[in-house]
């Protein structure tokens, strides 16, 4: 029998909507030749690998359902495939600061939430109920407190933790030192798009760099229609973003470039976008000679698919992590994420993860 890896949800929104039901997607179409995938296997885990045992949210519309029947609840957009019946049901979380003024309309908490310190309880238990192996971290930007709360329960359940946004927790030295004292696997910071901004940024960046040009200005504006561009609207909310994506894109520059010559980061919320995601990018730079050139790009992807498509390999990395006792920081973030304790070219990351699925 296949070996399974018993997955825990933070957050039952669209990212997590995209995932499952894009692994049911391709459980449906088994006779086709799979499309999309960065790895079909990674160790001895492939996509029917993953199994869903625990759902945590804050929405008073989610808590309380079958995990099946929360994913297509309000606010959330992705409608790829149906789901068949599921056993979990989405247990409540703390809301702390995981909530945004610009959503707090649309995802609506409970009215009388359970204190935190009696839910931290009851979240525990239920992990340990449901023997979940790897957390997996999707609340909104802006969430620091509330990730902080969840790198604490990973910590206390043994589980595993991929930490799919820029809150700093994998690349912050502290509480990296927590999860290599324990001898827990942490994957993070800020889930990398399989074909997002951030990675067609970063490669055209390390292009003209590779080919001897000198860039002088570089900006990415993104712009989408789901709850996480109407989030980002609340500028306060968006600090460890723009230092993720902003980092990842200047980590693949080796000459130095002024900070006012750089701006990267979400920059409006437009409905009828949905989650579509629409990215805009130019490199302005001089080459042979100091002869000045410029490249304009336009991304035009879905947002959640470009998640899940890393995530699905994040966890197994994270599981494969667990299997073979190595805690702390995994080198494939470096892969994953934008924010890793270590910034790698694109090319050494991805070695770093075929090396790494090989072992089992």
């Amino acid at each position: 029998m296949a070996k399974k890896i018993k997955v825990g949800i933070i957050g039952v929104g669209n990212c997590f909507a995209g995932l499952i039901q894009g692994i049911e997607y391709y459980k449906k179409n088994r006779n086709k030749k799979p499309v999309g995938l960065m790895h079909q296997k990674i160790g001895p885990y492939s996509l029917d690998s993953l199994e869903f045992v625990s759902a945590f949210d804050v929405g008073a519309n989610k808590i309380g359902q079958s995990l099946d029947r929360a994913v297509f609840c309000y606010p959330n957009l992705v409608k790829w495939t149906k789901l068949p019946k599921s056993p979990v049901i989405v247990k409540e979380s703390p809301v702390l600061d995981g909530i945004g003024i610009y959503v707090e309309n649309r995802i609506k908490p409970l009215k009388n939430p359970t204190p935190a310190n009696l839910l931290e309880k009851e979240i525990i238990k239920e992990i340990k109920k449901s023997k979940t192996e790897v957390l997996v971290n999707y609340l909104p930007v802006g969430s620091q407190k509330a990730t902080e709360f969840w790198a604490d329960i990973a910590l206390k359940t043994g589980c595993a933790f991929v930490n799919c946004l820029p809150a700093f927790i994998a690349s912050n030295k502290k509480w990296e030192a927590k999860f290599r004292k324990k001898r827990i696997p942490i994957i993070g910071d800020d889930i990398k798009g399989q074909i997002g901004a951030t990675i067609v940024h970063r490669v055209l960046t390390r292009l003209c760099d590779d080919r001897g040009t000198t860039i002088d200005r570089t900006y990415q504006i993104n712009v989408g229609g789901n709850t996480d561009f109407l989030n980002m609207l609340e500028r306060s909310r968006l600090e460890s973003k723009k230092i993720s994506k902003t980092e990842s894109v200047t980590s693949q520059i080796s000459k130095d470039i002024k900070a006012d010559n750089v701006y990267i980061g979400p920059s409006d919320f437009i409905p009828f976008l949905g989650n579509t995601k629409l990215a805009f990018m130019r490199i302005e730079g001089r080459m042979f000679a100091d002869i000045p050139y410029s490249i304009e790009l336009k991304l035009d992807v879905d947002d959640k698919a470009n998640s899940a498509g890393v995530v699905i390999d994040a966890i197994r990395c994270a599981k494969l992590a667990l299997d073979k006792k190595l805690g702390g920081y995994q080198e494939v973030s470096s892969y994953f994420m934008k924010h890793p304790l270590i910034q790698k070219t694109d090319s050494e990351a991805k070695k770093i993860v075929e090396n790494f699925s090989k072992f089992q």
